[in-house]
């Protein structure tokens, strides 16, 4: 007894033709033949979806069994419900779901040209060329069209030819049992086209390894690991294909004095002592190569932060700068002096706790902290 033709697919009696044809595509993957060699129930399961599906993606195929089930098709009731199968009834999806496993190349362009692959390139540049931006000359080898037979393959003076196996299809057509499965040619490998007498300078591929010059533009504000496309500027398709795609990988060096996070640039500056308590000011230069007075206030403390509005990096592609922020690093003096070390110790000896809140006050809160925690204990 037949199995019912839903149950097959594996879809509720209602379901419409995008359910069917997912549920089709889905089973029809899992149990083709050509997925499952020497596999006799495969095989027998893969006709059994495939007339289900015929039949149910048919509208008056479908009424007919929703109405008298496989009776409908039985003594010649609607044809037979695998009928057509062979004539391309199947043609309509086999191609999209099977096309890469019979050898369809995605990157085959219009007439089988093979489309040249995509090519990297990584370009390493300073922080001060990402702030100005520049364009930049590359050198890359790459394949190129062959100049002597401009991209056919055919030596100078002939032409390739039509393929005699597929008619210049590029494909052909195979029967298996009751159904028919189209490949791509194995004489021409798809492109439909045969070279009798091949170029000698690219041997018959249509394309050449050479180097390259190029121009790359690199914008003010670009950022480390942007890529850059170059449309076309990969490698040259085989016999006349469309040529890939150029990508431009882009690394900024570290600088010695500058840190980057985002739009924003961040510098760390050692100043004295004596600058950070008495008060003052000193100059940095900036990344645009400008100077810039960082005014200090007196009592300024370790990991003080001043801002630069407008001194850090360009956004790309807008008018607007980041900041740059100094961060203070208060030096301690070394290789003092018998004087000054002297003056340092009579500094210490009038200082009061106003003169140094921070450490007074953490040192007088860790002795309260200790002292309340041993009375409850």
């Amino acid at each position: 007894m037949k199995a019912d033709f839903y149950e097959t697919l594996g879809v509720q009696k209602g379901a419409d033709e995008k359910e069917l044809k997912s549920a089709f595509r889905k089973l029809a993957m899992q149990f083709h033949p050509d997925r499952n060699p020497g596999d006799a129930a495969c095989e027998h399961k893969f006709k059994e979806i495939n007339e289900a599906y015929e039949c149910l993606k048919d509208p008056q195929k479908r009424a007919a069994y929703d109405r008298f089930g496989h009776a409908a098709f039985e003594q010649g009731g609607m044809g037979g419900a695998g009928q057509g199968f062979a004539a391309g009834g199947f043609a309509d999806i086999f191609e999209d779901i099977f096309g890469d496993m019979m050898g369809r190349r995605g990157g085959r362009g219009a007439g089988g040209r093979d489309r040249g692959v995509d090519l990297r390139y990584n370009m390493e540049i300073t922080l001060e060329e990402a702030f100005n931006g520049k364009t930049a000359q590359i050198h890359v080898p790459a394949s190129v069209t062959c100049d002597d037979c401009s991209g056919s393959g055919a030596k100078p003076g002939t032409q390739p030819v039509t393929c005699q196996m597929c008619a210049g299809s590029g494909r052909v057509r195979a029967s298996q049992g009751f159904f028919s499965i189209e490949r791509t040619c194995p004489q021409c490998q798809g492109r439909g086209q045969t070279i009798p007498d091949p170029c000698p300078k690219c041997a018959g591929q249509g394309r050449v390894t050479e180097e390259r010059s190029l121009s790359v533009n690199i914008p003010a504000g670009i950022e480390d690991g942007t890529r850059i496309r170059l449309a076309g500027e990969g490698e040259a398709g085989l016999r006349g294909g469309p040529s890939g795609d150029l990508y431009i990988f882009l690394s900024v060096k570290p600088h010695e004095f500058f840190q980057r996070d985002g739009a924003d640039l961040f510098c760390k500056v050692p100043i004295s002592m004596t600058t950070a308590a008495l008060g003052g000011s000193f100059e940095v230069t900036t990344l645009d190569g400008s100077q810039a007075r960082v005014k200090v206030p007196d009592g300024t403390q370790n990991g003080k932060q001043f801002r630069l509005k407008g001194k850090g990096m360009p956004i790309l592609r807008q008018a607007t700068i980041g900041d740059l922020y100094i961060q203070v690093a208060i030096e301690t003096p070394q290789n003092l002096t018998k004087r000054q070390r002297e003056l340092l110790e009579e500094f210490e000896k009038i200082s009061s706790q106003e003169n140094n809140p921070q450490s007074t006050g953490f040192f007088s809160r860790m002795k309260d902290f200790f002292d309340s925690f041993a009375e409850r204990s």
